[in-house]
């Protein structure tokens, strides 16, 4: 049926739809895409703003949402804290890190200086630098390091500075100094949390200072993140997404946040698709 009644038709029977049947389907896109935008419902129904702030409002009052600024969450994903330990998060979206990874490794070109950040994501970049030549790769990630020991035409400097065992990977004011001395062509940032009203957030001011202080010492700066970090919000703010140059993530990111990010005059977005 809807092959032949087409999108428009669609839409003018959603808004036709009384609260309660456009309620359940804000709460079947959400257990897709975890957040949308007060925006994106009102496109997507054809209704007003505060006819979705009354559904957002009376989910919310069942405890299934929490509203934020600008859109609505699922309670259930927001109370799902992404898993902080590098042990745990090797194992998570493989597929997608590769296919970000393969696309992220077209950039890198002959004789770059490059910064690699902390993280899963800039680790299964490092299997795309065997071809390179003359590469310096700057990282702060114990793992990245380990992995390029034996790429030849590579070279590498461990920024130092505190540990954090979690992570594998050292941030704070020691790490920040060494890339004060860094003219880096390329910084790859990681990130578990990124989203377009609060841009690139992480957990603590160390890796704050870190991933600004790479920024300020890069030509550019690409974010390699996934789709599933896309919405999660974290305390500490880095940069907007409007900062950076470039984005690669997998075409799981749901429709309304790629369109969203397009409209956001933000950094160019490459989507690739995850075997």
């Amino acid at each position: 049926m809807k092959n032949i009644m087409g999108e428009d038709a669609i839409a003018s029977e959603e808004n036709q739809l009384i609260p309660a049947q456009r309620q359940q389907i804000i709460i079947d896109l959400l257990h897709k895409t975890g957040v949308a935008t007060i925006k994106s419902l009102v496109e997507r129904f054809g209704v007003s703003h505060m006819t979705i702030r009354r559904d957002i409002a009376a989910l919310e009052q069942s405890g299934r949402v929490i509203s934020t600024p600008g859109g609505v969450k699922l309670t259930s994903w927001i109370s799902q804290a992404p898993p902080r330990g590098r042990t745990e998060r090797s194992t998570l979206e493989m597929p997608r890190k590769r296919a970000i990874a393969e696309q992220a490794g077209k950039m890198i070109q002959d004789n770059m200086m490059l910064i690699i950040d902390a993280g899963t994501t800039c680790q299964a970049l490092t299997p795309f630098l065997v071809q390179r030549r003359g590469v310096c790769v700057v990282t702060n990630d114990f793992y990245v390091v380990d992995s390029l020991f034996t790429t030849p035409g590579v070279s590498v400097i461990h920024t130092g500075g505190a540990v954090d065992s979690d992570s594998r990977s050292s941030s704070g004011v020691l790490a920040t100094k060494v890339l004060e001395e860094i003219n880096a062509d390329l910084y790859f940032m990681s990130s578990g949390a990124w989203n377009l009203d609060d841009g690139v957030t992480t957990t603590s001011t160390d890796k704050v200072q870190f991933k600004q202080a790479a920024m300020r010492s890069a030509t550019a700066t690409c974010l390699i993140a996934d789709s599933t970090k896309y919405g999660v919000r974290e305390s500490y703010r880095v940069a907007a997404l409007d900062e950076l140059d470039e984005i690669i993530t997998d075409d799981d990111l749901s429709q309304s946040a790629q369109s969203d990010i397009a409209q956001g005059q933000t950094a160019h977005i490459t989507l690739v698709h995850a075997e």
